[in-house]
């Protein structure tokens, strides 16, 4: 089968490895090179970095608006075209440029979290059920019937953890689609507007973390955030962003710190929670306890919001 991928993300290399392994990717659409460092310097997006060392032809429009770069879509004349985290609108020009249309990857159980952010808010929510939709891309967000799903428990992983696992699962899901959806035999359901969720961007607001929330959802913030929008505070006047905490059965106060052999426990609401890995400003992560031991006036100091 002719394939043309359009992804950007780490999140979307799984399918697109597994796609050139399986089919003839006939070309990678991703979004341009990112610019960043004190150098200015250009950094490829991971699907670009995956197209180019494997010799796929690679493009990197700003838009599928632009007609050109539509002509050049269909010049590939390809079966499907394959999305996974693209992060950019397909038009109806570009959702109809192969005769089977536009697959998306989608990391929910679709109808819930249609959007942007499906993983990260799924975390928020505390949803314990999670999964991946191989759905048809129609104009509207996410809207289009899907023809499989495959759900998975959340656990305590966070963020990063998750974006993996279902990175990998989205993938055989969708090589497992593909020959269905070409016979024209993929079980197409229509999703249920009435229990449709939104996926809205994560914002540094939405992770953020103090003394004045309950332990159960400081850690779902803790879990949900990511070094685009990272869960920080002050921990004995020092900040740090904090990576992986669970809910503690120890009792302590709300706003105070408290430092055992084995754990770093910050007081909430209704408890306390235990952060296990943080990183502290200009270090790498590191153990949480190990952290707080050197820094030596940690236990029995005070934690806050850094705003």
């Amino acid at each position: 089968m002719r394939v043309i991928f359009m992804g950007t993300p780490s999140f979307a290399v799984p399918s697109l490895r597994l796609l050139s392994e399986n089919h003839e990717v006939v070309a990678v659409f991703s979004r341009p090179d990112s610019v960043s460092g004190r150098g200015r310097s250009t950094r490829p997006t991971a699907v670009t970095s995956y197209a180019i060392d494997h010799g796929i032809p690679v493009l990197r429009p700003v838009t599928l608006r632009d007609a050109a770069v539509q002509d050049e879509v269909r010049s590939f004349t390809a079966d499907v075209i394959v999305v996974a985290a693209y992060g950019l609108i397909l038009p109806p020009e570009v959702l109809v440029a192969a005769p089977l249309g536009a697959i998306n990857v989608h990391a929910s159980l679709l109808p819930r979290w249609r959007g942007a952010a499906p993983i990260q808010r799924a975390i928020l929510a505390g949803d314990q059920r999670i999964g991946v939709s191989i759905m048809r891309m129609e104009e509207g967000l996410d809207t289009g019937p899907y023809c499989m799903q495959v759900g998975m428990d959340a656990d305590n992983h966070i963020a990063e953890e998750l974006t993996e696992m279902l990175a990998e699962i989205g993938a055989t899901a969708l090589i497992e689609s593909l020959p269905l959806i070409a016979a024209g035999a993929a079980p197409w359901v229509v999703q249920d507007e009435a229990v449709v969720t939104y996926a809205d961007k994560v914002t540094k607001s939405d992770v953020a973390v103090a003394p004045s929330l309950t332990a159960q959802t400081a850690v779902r913030r803790i879990r949900a955030s990511s070094p685009a929008a990272p869960s920080r505070c002050k921990i004995a006047g020092r900040a740090v962003t904090l990576i992986r905490a669970n809910v503690a059965s120890a009792d302590v106060l709300a706003g105070s710190v408290s430092v055992t052999k084995s754990a770093l426990l910050l007081g909430a609401t209704d408890g306390s929670l235990e952060v296990s890995r943080l990183k502290p400003e200009g270090k790498p992560v590191m153990d949480a306890v190990s952290w707080a031991r050197g820094a030596r006036d940690v236990d029995e100091s005070f934690w806050e919001e850094l705003t």
